[in-house]
């Protein structure tokens, strides 16, 4: 199921009958060995600091991907983790094996949480993983709640299950907001119900974020 804020892109359709300029391939293959290290430079860095990047929509090769990330530092040190997050959202599930995977590390290395740019949907349930005096955000990170979606074809009876679990996943990720932001579950319901944006100051007033951060010291 998705849990996730739709956007609208424009499609951008070239002509097949352009001319191309001839690529020499040793260049191609130069380029991205290039690009590979550069890549690999950056992940034994952000792997060196402990960091964590989750951006963009939240889908199970992400899950992997953080998963896999998030275990290694655990078994690395027990030192803290800041896992930086901007996303739109996605797929529910996934998003639940991220929430999940912060609170079982955390019980071994403290995790920071930083909301930057959006933090929306499924990213804002993998936002609220984290302990709320460890939530920070950047000043112009935008936060959404709202209920899940779902979509199903076939008989009356498949679509009956299917409107009941997403009714039960409702209540479920709306038990887990009221508790991280200290409002009654009956608030957190009547809010999510449609859209709810969120700047970064209304999160702190709404138990979301703790604090908003400006510099690199202020993490410290």
């Amino acid at each position: 199921m998705n849990f996730m804020q739709s956007d609208t892109h424009n499609t951008i359709i070239l002509n097949n009958n352009d001319p191309e300029e001839p690529v020499d391939p040793s260049e191609k293959i130069e380029k991205l060995g290039a690009e590979a290290l550069a890549s690999s430079v950056l992940e034994s860095k952000l792997f060196k600091e402990r960091k964590v990047l989750i951006f963009g929509e939240v889908n199970d090769r992400l899950a992997k991907e953080v998963t896999a990330r998030l275990l290694a530092l655990a078994y690395d040190s027990d030192r803290p983790i800041d896992v930086y997050v901007n996303s739109p959202g996605g797929h529910v599930e996934s998003g639940d094996t991220i929430h999940d995977m912060i609170r079982f590390v955390d019980s071994h290395a403290p995790i920071n949480m930083i909301g930057t740019g959006w933090v929306a949907s499924a990213g804002a349930l993998i936002f609220a993983a984290g302990h709320k005096e460890r939530r920070v955000c950047l000043p112009n990170t935008r936060f959404l709640l709202h209920q899940p979606m779902g979509g199903v074809r076939g008989p009356a009876t498949d679509i009956d299950i299917e409107a009941k679990e997403i009714i039960k996943m409702r209540e479920r990720l709306n038990h887990i907001f009221a508790k991280e932001t200290g409002h009654s579950y009956e608030k957190v319901t009547k809010d999510t119900d449609r859209n709810y944006w969120m700047s970064a100051k209304e999160a702190i007033e709404y138990g979301l974020v703790h604090r908003i951060i400006h510099k690199w010291s202020d993490m410290k």
